[in-house]
């Protein structure tokens, strides 16, 4: 149901299904089963995650898929109830993202096009960063992008996000002529080999297409070289920086929520708050007040 009606991705189904594996050895050594299991023995469950040490927010993903698990069945007429309603989700506070200044990102690029030895690799690395940095695009969105990209209009990226729910993306000048030279550098060698792909950044792998794994490995690669801490630097590091970014310079809320493709705005009002922090640190660390002295030539 979920990949059918849903649409959610491979990754999001395994994750489910990883999920719902632990209940499983849960309800076998408890010898329940689903279609009978009350909220007593799923309170057990969760308080037993809890005792492993599991982080609120893994609690919260296994207790999301406990709840769609028990209303599939109801839904279903399996089973005439859903005890999963009646559990209480664990509080967990909501981290800040990790950020990256715009010269960080200037030296990501920087170092991207510095590979001279491997223009080919240079180009498609150049696009993947600038593409990634001027749209905000999930990586999965990005690695997955097909060829060609475009809709009618070739200012916009046609993106296919979660859900299976598409959307346009404006691209940035600078993102689409680094986008134009790597087609031309680096898929004109498939076209002529009659390798065509139906991917714009095709691979030799299972999935036809780079994936998200190679792509971080590559980033972290890029950052070493930077002098840029790797810890740092991932994709979804780069779709924070594009939004925060945005927003510093003025940016409305609305625009970026649509561009990174939230269905709800508080999930971007985040970057609100990770501006507001910035902006108090900046005044703790450098307000001659705030250091527990008095500006110069002020009175006592």
């Amino acid at each position: 149901m979920l990949g059918a009606e849903r649409g959610l991705a491979r990754n999001s189904l395994e994750a489910y299904g990883n999920d719902l594996a632990d209940f499983s050895g849960f309800l076998i050594a408890q010898n329940e089963n689903p279609e009978q299991v009350g909220a007593t023995a799923l309170r057990r469950y969760v308080q037993g995650l809890s005792d492993a040490g599991l982080k609120p927010a893994t609690m919260a993903r296994r207790l999301s898929a406990l709840r769609q698990f028990f209303r599939f069945l109801a839904s279903e007429g399996i089973r005439a109830d859903d005890p999963s309603a009646l559990l209480d989700a664990p509080k967990r506070g909501r981290p800040l993202p990790k950020l990256l200044s715009e010269a960080e990102v200037d030296r990501l690029l920087a170092e991207a096009r510095r590979l001279r030895d491997d223009p080919a690799e240079s180009a498609r690395l150049t696009a993947l960063l600038e593409i990634l940095y001027a749209t905000g695009l999930r990586v999965s969105e990005l690695v997955g992008l097909r060829f060609p990209p475009f809709g009618d209009d070739p200012r916009f990226l046609l993106v296919r996000g979660k859900g299976n729910k598409e959307r346009l993306v404006p691209l940035s000048a600078p993102a689409r002529s680094a986008l134009l030279d790597y087609a031309k550098d680096w898929r004109g060698e498939f076209i002529a080999a009659r390798q065509a792909s139906p991917w714009l950044f095709p691979s030799r792998g299972e999935s036809g297409h780079l994936t998200r794994q190679r792509f971080g490995q590559l980033l972290k690669d890029l950052a070493v070289a930077a002098k840029i801490d790797p810890a740092k630097v991932s994709p979804h590091v780069l779709r924070h920086a594009f939004a925060s970014h945005l927003l510093a310079h003025g940016a409305d809320l609305r625009a970026v929520q649509k561009m990174l493709g939230h269905a709800d705005i508080s999930t971007t009002q985040i970057y609100t708050h990770v501006l507001e922090a910035r902006k108090q640190a900046l005044v703790q660390a450098h307000h001659p007040l705030a250091r527990g002295r008095s500006p110069a030539g002020a009175k006592e």
